[in-house]
């Protein structure tokens, strides 16, 4: 199967997973557009593009059981990084994921709010592209965004989305 259909399949199966839960529907949908966008200007070779995607879709998947175990709203990043990666995998080997893939996602899945120790352009994308849709949802400071801006953001193509999206934030 194609890797467009898989992940059309993937974003389908996410819905589900979310229900009603229009918030985190609209949310990883945004990150995949993102990722998808920031992955083509930095022509990534098709499995990491592929892998970047897949990661961008489930990447938050964590919220859930995260809001059943401890409450709605109980749901920060490290507890995303802690309880995403099992029904992650579930989800994937489910839809037919090679285990090359199941285990690299899993991996970004448990660092997708971990800024240090980045190991490839995978990881690298999906932070950038998180953060950008984090900073429109949350409401983040201009200045905390130029300062994630100058510590996070390591790839020309997140770099332009980011200045695109909040002006000449990376201007020192």
């Amino acid at each position: 199967m194609k890797a467009e259909a898989r992940q059309a399949r993937l974003v389908e199966a996410m819905k589900e997973y979310f229900g009603e839960d229009t918030r985190r529907i609209n949310h990883f949908t945004k990150v995949y557009n993102t990722a998808k966008t920031i992955g083509s200007l930095e022509k990534l070779d098709e499995k990491t593009y592929d892998i970047l995607c897949t990661a961008a879709i489930v990447h938050d998947i964590g919220i859930k059981p995260a809001e059943e175990k401890y409450g709605a709203g109980h749901c920060g990043g490290k507890l995303q990084e802690q309880l995403g990666p099992k029904p992650a995998e579930e989800m994937l080997r489910r839809l037919g994921y090679d285990e090359e893939t199941v285990k690299r996602v899993s991996f970004l899945v448990a660092h997708h709010h971990t800024y240090e120790g980045v190991d490839g352009a995978d990881w690298q994308i999906l932070l950038e592209a998180d953060f950008i849709i984090n900073a429109h949802e949350d409401g983040l400071p201009l200045e905390a965004i130029k300062e994630a801006g100058r510590r996070i953001f390591k790839t020309d193509g997140g770099r332009k989305i980011l200045e695109q999206n909040f002006g000449n934030v990376l201007e020192t």
